[in-house]
């Protein structure tokens, strides 16, 4: 199954109409987590006529779809990843808000010790840490 929103869009059967198509190539493109008012502001400067109701249907869709993930990081809004992207962590900086990615092998392997002792196979999981940068 191809990475890419848009064939999988297709491959669900998911009607792709041309204002899907510029979220969905905003979302591909996004290096970051944006909100659904940021995913406008960038499809907007692709498609002016782009409202701020059709991005919101269209991101409830996806991820209905199992084409995104949303996540909280504490700051009252709502931020919006691809679902397949490689897994990863989150620090989220409670000063600026920034978020970075990071995988750490060691907790990876802990959280599986851990799952292991309590008599769980982990299919999953979702980390996020919040903290300030020290001085």
């Amino acid at each position: 199954m191809s990475t890419k929103i848009l064939d999988r869009c297709e491959t669900m059967g998911l009607r792709v109409t041309g204002q899907r198509r510029i979220v969905a190539e905003v979302l591909e493109a996004a290096d970051d987590h944006p909100d659904v008012e940021t995913i406008h502001a960038r499809a907007a400067a692709r498609d002016p006529g782009i409202s701020v109701a059709t991005v919101y249907r269209t991101v409830k869709l996806f991820e209905e779809s199992g084409l995104l993930e949303r996540r909280e990081f504490g700051d009252g809004r709502a931020r919006y990843e691809d679902a397949k992207r490689d897994h990863h962590d989150h620090l989220i900086d409670m000063q600026t808000g920034a978020v970075i990615e990071f995988v750490d092998p060691e907790i990876e392997a802990l959280q599986e010790r851990i799952a292991r002792r309590l008599g769980y196979d982990l299919k999953g999981h979702r980390l996020e840490l919040f903290g300030t940068k020290r001085n």
